[in-house]
């Protein structure tokens, strides 16, 4: 049995620590990174977030879903589904890049920051600000190619929910990918 077919419960036991651990550093988001290869479709298979009620009920999980592509220099097209109570709902953002930060943003669309903290580009650990009206929420996602994930990106994305206290709100999708085929290029 390969790690990628382990039950989810099973993973998030191996990789959730025993007893206290030295305060660790959040990847630095890459300047470096090459869009042309991070741009494509993707699976969502694990969220965390700190917005209350962002997950659905439990019975109306299902994979998420993003097609990211460079749409214009400087601006990414991104769009995400997610399966919510009312169904499947799809969301496109036009983000433009910070000329300071490896950062994508639209203020005017509450995105305060999407960036991306960790990839090989079979998975990638996608980090999403949203604020508004002096609130500002966190949100990771666990990017994948495939439709499971690679213990070791499991891993990250729980190593980088400690470092940013989501823990308590994140949850691994189920392998239901109605939703996510609903974008599919």
């Amino acid at each position: 049995m390969g790690l990628g077919r382990l039950p989810p419960v099973l993973v998030l036991a191996l990789v959730l620590p025993v007893g206290s651990q030295p305060q660790r550093q959040l990847p630095r988001e890459s300047h470096n990174l090459n869009w042309n290869k991070f741009s494509g479709f993707w699976y969502i298979l694990a969220v965390a977030s700190d917005v209350q009620g962002f997950l659905p009920d439990r019975d109306k999980w299902k994979l998420g879903a993003s097609v990211v592509q460079l749409h214009n220099v400087g601006q990414l097209k991104v769009v995400f589904a997610f399966s919510r109570s009312r169904g499947c709902q799809s969301h496109t953002l036009i983000l433009r890049k910070d000329g300071k930060k490896a950062v994508f943003r639209n203020t005017l669309k509450g995105v305060e920051g999407f960036r991306v903290l960790s990839t090989d580009y079979s998975y990638g650990v996608v980090d999403v600000r949203l604020g508004r009206a002096g609130r500002t929420s966190k949100t990771l996602l666990l990017f994948s190619r495939q439709n499971t994930s690679s213990f070791l990106s499991m891993k990250k994305f729980v190593d980088i929910c400690e470092i940013l206290e989501l823990t308590r709100g994140s949850t691994i999708l189920p392998k239901d990918a109605s939703c996510a085929h609903t974008i599919l290029p």
